[in-house]
C-alpha cells in the first residue's frame, strides 16, 4: 500500500496537549505510577522532584502514596504544565516549566527525584539522569519508569505499529521498540548506575489495559500525542482508513466487543551515595 504521507519523513511526537494524552496513554500511566511509587520504597515525608511530569500522574500518585512534604513536577511543555495545575490541585504540589537536563534546582535539596515514562523521548538521558542525581541529597532516592514497546509489553502501542509496519515498510523505522533502545531492563539499569547511583534494582510493573471496544482504542491515535498518534496524523485518508481496518482486524475482542490487553513497564531506582 502506498504511504500516501503529507508531512516530512520523520513524525516527531506533539507533547502538547494533556486533553489528547490522557485518553491515549495517560490513563494507564496512572496505575503505573502508583505501584512504581510504592515500589519505590522512599521513606513517607520528604521533597521530592518529579521530572518530566506530563499531565501530573506521577505527582498525584507521589502525593497519593508517599506523603510528602512537598512535590514539584517539571515539564518543557507549557501545555502540559497546565493541565497539571488543573488536575492537581494538592496544595504540596507545584508545577515548573523546564527541561529534564537544565533542573532549576540547587545541588542535594531534594529527598528522592522520579520520572515516569519520559527518559526516552530526553535526546540527552544520560545528563537528565545526572540532573535528577545531582538535585537528591546523600541518600537520597532516584527512581524512573519507561514502557517496554517490545513484544509482551506495551501491547496497545505494539500491535499498532506491527500493523503500521505491515502496510507501510518505512513505518518500521518510526517503532518506538527500534527508536527507543533504553527501553528495556538493562539499558534502564545501565543508564542509572552510569549516572553514579548505587545498589540499583530494576523490575518489571505489569497493568491491565482494557479497551470497551475498538472505538475506545482507535480514536486516541487520532489525538497528535506520541509517535504513534503523529504518524496517524501524517497519513492520507485511505492509509488511515487501511490501518485501522487491520488494527481491527488484528486486535483480540471478547463477546462484548471489549478489548483486555496490557501494559508493562520497567521500573529502576538506586541510591545517591553519601
Amino acid at each position: 500500500m502506498a504511504t500516501g504521507r503529507r508531512v516530512p519523513e520523520r513524525c516527531e511526537p506533539m507533547w502538547v496537549a494533556g486533553e489528547a494524552y490522557e485518553p491515549y496513554v495517560g490513563r494507564w500511566s496512572r496505575p503505573v505510577a502508583h505501584r512504581f511509587v510504592r515500589w519505590t520504597g522512599a521513606a513517607p515525608g520528604g521533597s521530592w522532584r518529579d521530572v518530566g511530569c506530563g499531565t501530573g500522574a506521577v505527582t498525584q500518585a507521589v502525593l497519593d502514596v508517599a506523603e510528602p512534604v512537598t512535590v514539584v513536577g517539571v515539564d518543557p511543555s507549557a501545555g502540559y504544565v497546565a493541565y497539571a495545575r488543573k488536575s492537581v490541585t494538592d496544595q504540596r504540589a507545584g508545577f515548573v516549566l523546564a527541561d529534564a537536563v537544565n533542573l532549576p534546582f540547587a545541588d542535594s535539596t531534594a529527598s528522592v527525584a522520579v520520572s515516569g515514562l519520559v527518559l526516552n523521548f530526553v535526546p540527552d538521558a544520560p545528563r537528565a539522569a545526572a540532573e535528577m542525581v545531582r538535585v537528591v541529597r546523600p541518600g537520597g532516592l532516584v527512581g524512573a519508569y519507561v514502557w517496554d514497546f517490545e513484544e509482551g509489553g506495551m501491547e496497545a502501542i505494539r500491535a499498532f505499529w506491527d500493523a503500521a509496519s505491515a502496510l507501510d515498510p518505512d513505518a518500521a523505522a518510526l517503532d518506538e521498540a527500534v527508536r527507543f533502545p533504553l527501553c528495556g531492563r538493562a539499558p534502564l539499569g545501565e543508564l542509572l548506575v552510569g549516572a553514579g547511583l548505587e545498589d540499583v534494582d530494576v523490575d518489571e510493573i505489569t497493568v491491565p489495559t482494557r479497551f470497551s471496544g475498538f472505538d475506545d482504542y482507535w480514536q486516541p491515535f487520532l489525538g497528535g500525542q506520541g509517535p504513534a498518534p503523529a504518524y496517524v496524523a501524517s497519513l492520507s485518508e485511505d492509509h488511515r482508513a487501511g490501518l485501522r481496518e487491520r488494527l481491527r482486524s488484528a486486535l483480540p475482542r471478547a463477546a462484548d466487543g471489549s478489548i483486555a490487553l496490557r501494559a508493562r513497564a520497567w521500573a529502576a531506582r538506586g541510591t545517591r551515595g553519601t
